[in-house]
């Protein structure tokens, strides 16, 4: 049976859901269900219990294209978000299903947005059922972030809280460390972080390392395009208010990236990194005694076309004049300063001009 976890708020397993899609009656007088399975398609129920039958009219879709940029470019250009509809005997049930697999390369932190407002949508309408298929990991994750922001708790916190109703639930770890960027965050996922940008290159980087093709899709837009001929207008950086710095290509004055794009990191210190690349011992050749870096470190921009056609490694030369600009590796690069940058983009300061504030 579900569990509750606060007013209309309710946790539980495929089979608890399955039964209330079904039967469309529950004492708990739940109206809505969250479904985070591995497909969004509620013909999983069926192919999981060939027993069951649950009538389904569906009412809309919503794919990632339909995301700000920086969310979209973090997953697949064609996987689904999430899909709503109606359900159960009477269609008297609303479920959204999100399509998450529970391992730790999993990317949950670009769907919370979008499950915590269903979740408080739902609280204000019915009661709402969360469930994955144990009940353990998936929708404890989902209701863990739903408590945080809405009580403002901290991990710790909102976790320990969900257990006192729920004692076997337990996120993966993958799940809790990005649970812990959501805090760092604010509650929020916040695309212009330096938190969210090392996740959206780590998730680039497992990408890569996995065999997917990296397409323009997923890199970043280029800021040197002029705003009326971006493929994405409405995504287009003004670069002519003079809030940030700009960084041009110094030999022909072309905008290669603004300060938007830094990835910015400690200097001396390691930076979160993929432990099948990190190298940890010291490097004789570098130069770990300057006080300054003296690269700039980007996330990877629509311009860099050695690193839209897969190349593990290469140069990041500019698209207009070819001038060297720097350099880029999947397994990472150190700076100057000692710290390692995985994956790194590389721009050496002394090829490109800083336009101040």
């Amino acid at each position: 049976m579900p569990y509750q976890v606060r007013p209309n708020l309710f946790i539980s397993n495929i089979n608890d859901a399955a039964q209330i899609l079904q039967n469309s009656a529950d004492q708990h007088h739940i109206t809505h269900i969250l479904s985070v399975l591995s497909s969004a398609s509620i013909s999983f129920f069926t192919e999981w219990r060939s027993v069951i039958s649950i009538p389904v009219k569906e009412i809309s879709k919503l794919h990632v294209s339909d995301l700000p940029f920086a969310a979209k470019s973090a997953l697949s250009p064609d996987k689904l978000l999430y899909s709503l509809e109606y359900a159960g005997q009477d269609l008297n049930l609303v479920r959204m299903a999100v399509p998450l697999k529970d391992t730790e390369s999993e990317n949950l932190l670009d769907y919370l947005e979008v499950c915590i407002d269903f979740i408080d949508r739902s609280r204000k309408e019915g009661g709402v059922l969360v469930h994955c298929f144990a009940g353990v990991s998936r929708s404890a994750s989902v209701i863990t972030a739903y408590l945080m922001r809405n009580e403002n708790l901290s991990l710790e916190d909102a976790l320990e809280s969900l257990k006192v109703s729920c004692e076997f639930v337990c996120p993966n770890d993958g799940f809790l460390e990005q649970l812990k960027m959501f805090e760092e965050m604010g509650f929020k996922v916040d695309h212009s972080s330096p938190v969210y940008k090392r996740f959206r290159l780590k998730v680039l980087g497992e990408n890569h390392f996995a065999g997917s093709r990296i397409d323009s899709s997923k890199l970043g837009a280029d800021p040197g395009m002029p705003v009326e001929t971006s493929s994405e207008p409405q995504e287009a950086t003004k670069v002519d208010n003079n809030r940030s710095p700009t960084y041009r290509c110094k030999k022909c004055r072309r905008i290669v990236a603004l300060q938007e794009h830094v990835v910015d990191h400690i200097p001396g210190e390691g930076e979160a990194s993929f432990d099948w690349h990190k190298r940890r011992s010291g490097n004789p050749f570098n130069k770990s005694n300057e006080s300054e870096c003296s690269s700039i470190f980007i996330e990877p921009l629509r311009w860099m076309k050695d690193v839209e056609e897969g190349a593990l490694e290469g140069k990041l030369s500019c698209t207009h004049c070819d001038a060297r600009l720097g350099y880029f590796n999947w397994s990472g690069i150190q700076c100057s300063c000692g710290s390692w940058i995985t994956p790194a983009f590389q721009l050496h300061q002394s090829r490109v001009d800083i336009s101040p504030v």
